[in-house]
């Protein structure tokens, strides 16, 4: 056990009584801040009003939200929220007793849906190229994503399977067996991938569309085979040759490939 690394960080930074806050609720918060930086940049880079980003900022929290809690709802926790439908969209448990709780339970591929919806509606009322808003907002969903995972890390879930690698961790609040750090493998991939974009944005060489389509591709091959050492969320998963996550994934790359064979060239 010495040769593994104990993780048991306290969730909470400050408990306030009526409300605990969480690393996961900076850290979700800090990956938006970081977004909204980069955003920004590529608004003034195309002369597209930056007035329009604390709109845009309000749409793309709500559409992530409503999304990911959803996807989270409805894939992997229906047999529980079909009896608690308030429970899905309201912080609240309301049995066995009424508490605030927050909102616990996202899946990225409810809230990677629910941002496509919010910038379709944005564009449209704001009358700006739907697919630019898009490619825009593909660029900086890694730093999001790597955010997120990081405070999954903080909170010790969507722990990876038991281990011996040297670099297993032993997350304490579950048990005492070394796992996968498998919120460290996705962060880290997603932190590579933001790279390989912004990267690819810079050069301008391809249509709208592409940074877009690969984002897609990048997120969704890290998120299938890193599935393959993450411990299953939801029971009913146990017996399935692909999880869940694998399932939800296999519809995102092959959108994210149409959206890459047509804007592989630059229009002349």
């Amino acid at each position: 056990m010495l040769n593994y690394i104990i993780w048991n960080p306290d969730g909470i930074v400050f408990d306030f009584g009526f409300y605990q806050l969480r690393w996961y609720s900076i850290l979700f918060g800090i990956g938006f801040v970081l977004g909204y930086q980069f955003v920004k940049w590529r608004f003034k880079r195309d002369n597209v009003d930056t007035k329009l980003l604390d709109n845009l900022a309000v749409y793309l929290v709500i559409g992530t939200v409503i999304g990911a809690r959803l996807g989270h709802c409805i894939f992997y926790d229906w047999e529980y929220y079909q009896n608690h439908l308030l429970e899905i969209l309201l912080p609240f448990r309301f049995s066995p007793t009424f508490e605030f709780i927050g909102y616990q339970g996202l899946a990225s591929h409810g809230g990677g849906a629910g941002v496509i919806i919010a910038l379709i509606i944005f564009s449209w009322q704001n009358k700006i190229s739907k697919i630019w808003m898009i490619d825009t907002i593909a660029l900086v969903v890694p730093l999001a994503g790597a955010s997120i995972r990081l405070g999954n890390l903080m909170n010790s879930e969507i722990i990876g399977k038991a281990t011996n690698v040297s670099w297993a961790f032993i997350f304490k609040q579950i048990d005492n067996i070394p796992r996968h750090p498998a919120q460290l493998y996705e962060a880290l991939s997603y932190l590579l991938i933001f790279g390989i974009l912004f990267w690819v944005d810079k050069k301008q060489k391809y249509k709208n569309g592409f940074v877009f389509g690969l984002m897609l591709v990048l997120v969704f091959i890290a998120r299938f085979f890193i599935e393959f050492v993450k411990a299953d969320q939801s029971a009913f998963e146990a017996d399935m040759t692909l999880n869940m996550g694998q399932w939800l994934s296999i519809p995102y790359f092959i959108i994210g490939w149409i959206f890459i064979y047509r804007g592989i060239k630059k229009s002349n």
